[in-house]
């Protein structure tokens, strides 16, 4: 429990700061007093979460295989599988960017967009988009870290990043008057300062990472596209679901999307630490897997889940006492202040059993089992999400989306849970 503590809240640290920092960027955009501005971030978000998605399963994929060479005691194969892997993630984001770019428009009017919101939202595609490339390079790194057990500096990475555009949003926001340019030029800073950093660690501090080499590229491709694959795909259940929710919100109008945008902002920030979780336990599974130390990968499991419960429960505590200054603080009409309390209060307390889910799912990434994570997460977002949310809204209107989210969220994380503790559990046989 003290390792997969300390992992997990130096990775949480850090990327509650950045969360906060992308709360702060919506706080800031808020100040300008155009729903429309805070309309067009949510459903910028609704596309880039798929492509930060995919460059989350390219990270895990990678502690994935490092950790389990670490755990084996390959330290040289560890290094090239690093540095092949991040060569893989950077190509496939550009793949990714360039098809961003191309069809943002058509993209963002699938999800709702329409009028000047779309505009707003496709120039902000435009601009962070293709910033992946440099960012995923800095996720690889900074998952080399984790992998080898260093979740201080895995941390120092984004809490560095965080501050720069903590810095930056306001003064390119507000200070020179550049709105929602502004805050895309504050992300594009920082992403390239959490590449520069972890880097900087990876390298200069562990010498986790060869040089580049074709043959190291072309031994790696196929086992690191064997976790890769299923893994993003994993991770793209999520954005897919999120994106669906925000066509169904879309149609109560731009004060439900700003809501909604605020709501996505308050998740990844208030649970920063469930979603820290998942990647922490990826690398104490992986090398415990590789050391065929079966009894401490149960331990883990357990111990996780300990931790997401009581997690939660403090996060909800606070979201629920907190409710009315967040409404207020950012602006939100009367309805978006429904939909808002409809999260803090009620489905705030459903990633008690998301979170299970996510400790199942870095279960099977890192134990050669990713395609079962992909199978869990597209039963959630995939083929339950929309449905419920079609049934529910129409007796609680807009709110009914939280509450779709939230129930969906539970049945799955219940029946994966308990999944991933029997097959854990028959690892010692």
């Amino acid at each position: 429990m003290g390792h997969v503590v300390r992992m997990t809240m130096t990775g949480a640290t850090g990327i509650t700061f950045v969360f906060l920092v992308d709360a702060a960027n919506l706080f800031w955009l808020s100040q300008l007093g155009e729903a429309r501005i805070v309309a067009a971030i949510g459903f910028a978000f609704a596309v880039q979460f798929f492509t930060v998605s995919s460059g989350v399963g390219l990270m895990i994929a990678a502690i994935a295989l490092v950790s389990r060479a670490i755990g084996a005691g390959d330290e040289a194969g560890a290094r090239h599988q690093a540095t092949a892997a991040a060569l893989i993630a950077m190509a496939a984001q550009a793949v990714v960017a360039a098809l961003v770019v191309v069809f943002r428009h058509q993209l963002l009017a699938l999800a709702g967009a329409e009028g000047e919101t779309a505009a707003l939202a496709a120039r902000y595609l435009a601009i962070t988009v293709p910033s992946l490339v440099p960012m995923v390079l800095g996720m690889v790194a900074s998952g080399t870290l984790r992998a080898e057990g260093d979740g201080r500096r895995a941390m120092y990475v984004t809490l560095t990043s965080g501050s720069v555009a903590m810095v930056a949003d306001p003064f390119f926001i507000l200070g020179l008057g550049l709105g929602l340019d502004g805050a895309a030029a504050g992300l594009l800073l920082s992403r390239l300062v959490l590449m520069i950093q972890a880097l900087r660690f990876a390298i200069g501090t562990h010498d986790l990472m060869a040089r580049p080499s074709l043959w190291a590229v072309r031994s790696v491709l196929r086992p690191y596209a064997r976790v890769a694959l299923p893994a993003i795909a994993t991770q793209m259940s999520a954005p897919f679901g999120n994106y669906l929710l925000t066509g169904v919100i879309a149609g109560f109008g731009d004060g439900a999307v700003a809501a909604w945008a605020v709501v996505t902002r308050l998740t990844v920030l208030a649970f920063g630490g469930i979603f820290s979780l998942a990647g922490a336990i990826g690398g104490i599974f992986g090398q415990n897997y590789g050391a065929r130390l079966y009894d401490r990968v149960t331990m883990t499991y357990r111990d996780a889940l300990l931790f997401c419960a009581g997690y939660t429960l403090v996060a909800w505590a606070v979201l629920a006492a907190a409710t009315p200054w967040i409404g207020a603080g950012f602006g939100l009409d009367e309805g978006g202040q429904r939909i808002l309390a409809a999260f803090t209060r009620i489905g705030a307390g459903a990633f008690a059993f998301s979170g299970a889910l996510y400790v199942a799912n870095a279960a099977f990434n890192s134990l050669d089992r990713p395609v079962w994570a992909t199978a869990a997460n597209w039963l959630r977002d995939g083929v339950l999400m929309l449905p419920g949310a079609l049934l529910i809204v129409p007796y609680f209107g807009a709110e009914g989306v939280i509450y779709a989210q939230a129930l969906v969220g539970a049945l799955v994380g219940i029946v994966v849970a308990a999944w991933g503790w029997h097959f854990t559990r028959r690892l010692t046989v």
